[in-house]
C-alpha cells in the first residue's frame, strides 16, 4: 500500500566462535571434524554443508541466534578438517548419514533441527527419511535432489547459455571429442594417479560453480575456489557423488519420500535465479510435499549469503526456534 515502508531485511547474527570441538572417528579410515557453538542448552540444530565435499565455514553458525540454538557443525567426510583429505573411499551419501546419527546419539540429542542448502539440502531429506522420529523440523535452501536431469543441466548443458564465458572455462580442460559426457570425463581426471591432472580438472570443476553461484555471476567468485585444497576435495568428491547418482536406489528416489515427511515442518528459501539447482527443484518438491513453506527470492541466484536468502534463512530458523513442540 503506498506510503507503507517494506520491512528491513534480516541479516546473520553476529559471528560467534566454537566453544568446543573435536576429531570423530566415524570408520577404520575416516575422522570428521565437529565443533559446537551458542547456547549449550539451547535447542539443538545441525548444519550441513554444499558440494558434496565443501566443508563448514563460520558463517554457517551465523544463521542461528546464538542465545537460543545450540549450533552443531560438521565437516563431511573427506573435506574441511576431517581426515583423509579429499578420499572417495566409504564415502557415500548413507556414510554421511550414519555419521549425523554417530554425531547425534554422542551429543545426546534426542531431537534436532536440521539446516542444509544445496547439497546440504540433498543430505538433510536422505537423513529425514531414514530417521523421521529425529527431525524436529527442516529449513532448507537451493534445493536439490541429485536427479539426473539437474546433473545434465549444470555439468552438461543447461546453465551453459545462461553463462556461456564461465562455461567456455569449465570445460577448456577437456578434449571436444570427450565433451558428450563432461561427468564422465571429468571423473576420469580427477580420479588420476598425476596431481597435475587431477587439479587442472579440480580447478575447472570448481571454478565452474563458483562463478554462477551468485546473481552477480563470475564477478562475484568467493575466493576458496581459488584454493587448491579446498578445490581438490570439492570436485573430487562432488564428481564422485554425481557420477554415482548420489548412491539413491534410482533416479528421483528422494523425492518420492515426500510423502513420508509431510509432518515435519519445513521451510525452503529458494532463489528466483538460481542457476546451479534451478527452482523447478523446489517446486516439485513442494508439489509432492504440499504443507512446505517455499519462499521463492525474487532477486537472488544459489548462494546463501545473497541479502534476500539470509534474510528468509534467518526468519526461518527464529520461527523454528519458537515452536513448542519439540
Amino acid at each position: 500500500m503506498f506510503g507503507q515502508s517494506t520491512p528491513a531485511r534480516r541479516d546473520l547474527y553476529p559471528a560467534v566462535e566454537a566453544r568446543q570441538s573435536e576429531m570423530l572417528k566415524v570408520s577404520p579410515l575416516h575422522t570428521i571434524y565437529l565443533e559446537e557453538s551458542g547456547n549449550a542448552f539451547g535447542r539443538p540444530v545441525i548444519a550441513l554443508h554444499g558440494g558434496p565435499g565443501g566443508g563448514i565455514s563460520p558463517e554457517m553458525r551465523r544463521f542461528f541466534d546464538p542465545a537460543r540454538y545450540r549450533i552443531v557443525l560438521m565437516d563431511q567426510r573427506g573435506c574441511g578438517r576431517s581426515t583423509p583429505h579429499a578420499e572417495l573411499s566409504e564415502n557415500t551419501t548413507w556414510d554421511l548419514v550414519a555419521d549425523i546419527e554417530r554425531v547425534r546419539e554422542r551429543l545426546g540429542v534426542s531431537k534436532w533441527l536440521v539446516f542444509g542448502g544445496s547439497w546440504g539440502s540433498t543430505l538433510a531429506l536422505a537423513y529425514a527419511a531414514k530417521h523421521p522420529e529425529r527431525v524436529a523440523g527442516l529449513v532448507l535452501r537451493g534445493i536439490f535432489l541429485l536427479r539426473k536431469r539437474e546433473i545434465d543441466w549444470f555439468y552438461q548443458q543447461g546453465a551453459s547459455f545462461i553463462y556461456p564465458d564461465a562455461f567456455a572455462r569449465y570445460i577448456g580442460v577437456i578434449p571436444e571429442r570427450e565433451r558428450g559426457d563432461l561427468l564422465r570425463a571429468f571423473h576420469q581426471r580427477l580420479t588420476s594417479s598425476d596431481w597435475t591432472t587431477r587439479m587442472m580438472a579440480a580447478r575447472a570443476w570448481a571454478r565452474w560453480e563458483g562463478e554462477t553461484i551468485s546473481i552477480a555471476g563470475p564477478s562475484a567468485l568467493p575466493s576458496r575456489f581459488n584454493e587448491d585444497r579446498f578445490v581438490e576435495a570439492f570436485a573430487r568428491i562432488e564428481n564422485h557423488y554425481f557420477i554415482n547418482n548420489g548412491f539413491f536406489e534410482y533416479d528421483g528416489w528422494l523425492l518420492d519420500q515426500a510423502e513420508r515427511l509431510r509432518h515435519i515442518p519445513c521451510r525452503i528459501a529458494h532463489g528466483r535465479y538460481d542457476m546451479c539447482t534451478p527452482l523447478a527443484n523446489a517446486w516439485d518438491l513442494k508439489q509432492r510435499w504440499p504443507e512446505v513453506e517455499l519462499e521463492i527470492i525474487h532477486d537472488a541466484g544459489h548462494s546463501s549469503l545473497e541479502p534476500g536468502i539470509v534474510d528468509a534463512l534467518v526468519r526461518a530458523t527464529d520461527w523454528m526456534a519458537e515452536r513448542a513442540d519439540w
